[in-house]
């Protein structure tokens, strides 16, 4: 008898939407599924502020925290982890695995825009600043910037829901930026 995943939690997240100055959005290129592309995200620690966590794990997965928020979406978005991904097994030589060892149904995300106030040159994917790293190798292999809307066609799809209502949600700020707005600085 399997494990009843909808009886599981969702492990507490967040989301980057990371803005340049030209109003595109940063994806990165997953290192274990080539042409798998995402903003970067990942787990809070007990008792961390959300904000905190989005700018940790912007340094972690993308090298850098230079970046202000401006905006946290209004809705909490989750996801749940597909059967394939969740029935996953360990395979001989280590590789594979039941995603989060089967302690989560999904991801349960508070999801953030960022303006990035830094060079293109800033951003490095070594994870050098990850302490997974050295275990899993760095998350990303690859970045680029590109539209908004273009961000939810990229990304794996049971992710997608959570990326279109996120980037519905951070339109405005997209076109306020296109029009060089200046952005005021996010309050909790």
């Amino acid at each position: 008898m399997g494990i009843d995943f909808s009886q599981l939690p969702y492990r507490r997240g967040v989301g980057l939407c990371l803005f340049n100055a030209d109003g595109l959005v940063l994806v990165a290129e997953r290192r274990d599924k080539a042409n798998s592309w995402q903003m970067p995200q990942g787990g809070v620690n007990p008792a961390e502020d959300t904000a905190v966590a989005a700018l940790r794990e912007m340094k972690e997965e993308v090298g850098t925290d230079n970046a202000r928020i401006v905006a946290k979406h209004p809705d909490m978005l989750r996801y749940e982890f597909p059967d394939w991904l969740q029935q996953r097994r360990v395979h001989a030589d280590g590789a594979g695995g039941v995603v989060f060892r089967g302690k989560y149904r999904g991801q349960e995300q508070e999801w953030y825009a960022l303006v990035f106030q830094g060079q293109d040159s800033d951003i490095d994917l070594s994870g050098i600043h990850d302490p997974e790293t050295a275990k899993n190798g760095p998350e990303f292999v690859s970045w680029k910037w590109v539209p908004l809307a273009e961000a939810p066609t990229l990304i794996v799809p049971f992710k997608k829901p959570v990326y279109d209502a996120m980037a519905a949600g951070f339109a405005p700020i997209e076109a306020a930026i296109k029009r060089g707005d200046v952005l005021p600085a996010w309050n909790k």
